[in-house]
C-alpha cells in the first residue's frame, strides 16, 4: 500500500488517528497527568501500561470526553476535539469499552447491540415492532455479535452472560458504533484465563480494522497484541516504543515489569 496516496475522507492515513499534545490534568494540587504527548496511527493497537494510580484511566478518560484536561490538546482525525464533550467525539468515530462492565442486564446480548445500531444510524429501534421492520439493525447487531464469538448468545439476557461474556459484549456495542478509534480500559479485568485468551484472539482479529489504545494490566495480553507500548509512571510517559524494546528498557523493569513479568 502506498501510504503516501491513501486517505480516509480527505485525511493522509500515514496521519495519527490520535494526537496527544503536552496533555496535563490536575485535581486541586495533585497532578495526575503530566505533560502527556503521544499519537496512534490508523489500524495501531497502541497500549498504555504501568502500575495502579499511574494514570491511566484519568488518561483514557480525558481521550474520551469524560474528563477535560487542565491544559495541552487532544486532535482526532485531524479535529482539535479537547472541548468537545464525549457524545459529540463517539459521533465522530470514538467508542469506548469500561473498566468495569457497563451493559443493560435485563436486556439480551441482541438488544444491547441493537442500542448501538441504533444510535450508529439515528434511527428508532422499537424491541416489540415486527421483527422484520427492524431485520437491518438486527442483522448489524449479530454481525457484531459474531465477531467477538456471541453469535449463539444473541437471545441471551446479559445478566445471565458470564463475566468474560460480558466484556465480549462490550465490545460488540463497541464495534457496531464503525468506530475510527476504540478505547479500551481494561477489557481483561476479572476474567479468567480461558475468558483472557479469548478476548485476545477477538481482539487480534479486529488489529488493522480498528485503531486501539488499550489500557491494561495483563502484560501476556498486552505483549501479545500491541504494535507499540507506551509505560505510565506518576502521570508521565516513562518510555514509548516496539513491545521488544519497552521490554527491554532498563527504566520500565525498574519501575514496572520487573514485577509484573515474574
Amino acid at each position: 500500500m502506498d501510504w503516501s496516496t491513501e486517505f480516509v475522507e480527505g485525511l493522509a492515513v500515514a496521519d495519527p488517528v490520535l494526537q496527544l499534545n503536552d496533555l496535563h490534568k490536575n485535581f486541586g494540587g495533585l497532578v495526575v497527568t503530566d505533560g502527556v504527548t503521544l499519537d496512534i496511527g490508523f489500524g495501531e493497537l497502541h497500549a498504555v501500561i504501568g502500575p495502579n494510580g499511574a494514570g491511566k484511566t484519568t488518561l483514557i478518560n480525558q481521550i474520551s470526553g469524560l474528563l477535560a484536561p487542565t491544559a495541552g490538546t487532544i486532535n482526532f482525525r485531524g479535529t482539535d476535539v479537547t472541548d468537545l464533550p464525549a457524545d459529540k467525539r463517539a459521533k465522530l468515530g470514538l467508542a469506548r469499552s469500561f473498566q468495569i462492565t457497563s451493559v443493560l442486564p435485563r436486556f439480551s446480548a441482541l438488544e444491547n447491540v441493537a442500542l448501538a445500531v441504533q444510535a450508529r444510524n439515528q434511527t428508532s429501534y422499537r424491541f416489540f415492532g415486527r421483527a422484520d421492520h427492524e431485520q437491518p439493525v438486527n442483522d448489524a447487531a449479530n454481525a457484531a455479535l459474531a465477531e467477538v464469538g456471541l453469535a449463539d448468545r444473541g437471545q441471551t439476557l446479559a445478566a445471565h452472560l458470564s463475566h468474560g461474556e460480558k466484556r465480549s459484549l462490550e465490545l460488540a456495542i463497541a464495534i457496531a458504533m464503525e468506530p475510527k478509534l476504540l478505547l479500551l480500559d481494561e477489557p481483561m479485568a476479572g476474567t479468567g484465563h480461558e475468558e483472557s485468551a479469548r478476548l485476545v484472539s477477538v481482539l487480534k482479529r479486529l488489529k488493522g480494522r480498528f485503531s486501539m489504545l488499550l489500557v491494561e494490566h495483563d502484560m501476556t495480553a498486552v505483549f501479545a497484541l500491541a504494535d507499540r507500548i507506551s509505560v505510565l509512571t506518576y502521570g508521565r510517559i516513562l518510555a514509548s516504543g516496539t513491545p521488544d524494546a519497552v521490554r527491554a528498557d532498563p527504566r520500565v523493569i525498574a519501575a514496572y515489569l520487573g514485577e509484573e513479568m515474574e
